[in-house]
């Protein structure tokens, strides 16, 4: 599905939730990451001075707007973009999926730790061909709303669907995506 915004997938995924009593949720971005294996690009973006802020957001603003756009723009049949390792189709094809996950603004120390300086949950990682950060109200991208390189051309979803017997692993999740 897509032309979702995150509130879409969210309610769908409580709908679908309370339709069959088993927990349905859209994946923290650990999890999509995770998941999509060696489908993840992040890990090419370049090398910069940690320190110089402007200097890594230039570098990474580069790096997506001179990756090559895909062929097609429109959403392609299931499997066009092929299986991952871990049998999930279409995980770097055009269409971006939504995370349960917030915007984090984060000021490294000097001893190279990340200290959570703004937490923006109007503002979700969205996974495709690359992490970014899109409005949660937003359902297309390509009229607006991304917010760094070149939005994504689809916005939708995949459903984590919850194993209810493994209760100290929701409690984990639960802690992981609560803001506070």
């Amino acid at each position: 599905m897509v032309g979702v915004s995150w509130r879409d997938a969210t309610a769908y995924a409580e709908w679908m939730t309370n339709k069959t009593g088993v927990l349905h949720r859209l994946p923290t971005d650990e999890e999509w990451v995770f998941a999509a294996g060696e489908k993840t690009n992040d890990d090419a973006l370049p090398l910069v001075d940690p320190t110089d802020p402007a200097q890594a957001w230039i570098a990474r603003y580069e790096a997506e707007a001179n990756r090559a756009r895909p062929a097609a723009l429109d959403p392609q049949p299931v499997g066009t973009f092929g299986r991952n390792q871990n049998g999930l189709n279409d995980i770097g094809g055009n269409v971006w999926e939504w995370t349960n996950t917030c915007f984090l603004r984060m000021t490294l120390q000097p001893t190279g730790a990340a200290q959570i300086t703004n937490t923006n949950c109007g503002v979700r990682v969205v996974q495709g061909a690359h992490r970014t950060y899109m409005t949660d109200f937003i359902r297309d991208p390509r009229t607006g709303g991304c917010a760094a390189g070149v939005p994504p051309a689809n916005l939708g979803f995949r459903l984590v669907v919850e194993d209810q017997s493994w209760p100290l692993l929701r409690r984990m999740i639960v802690a992981a995506v609560t803001p506070g």
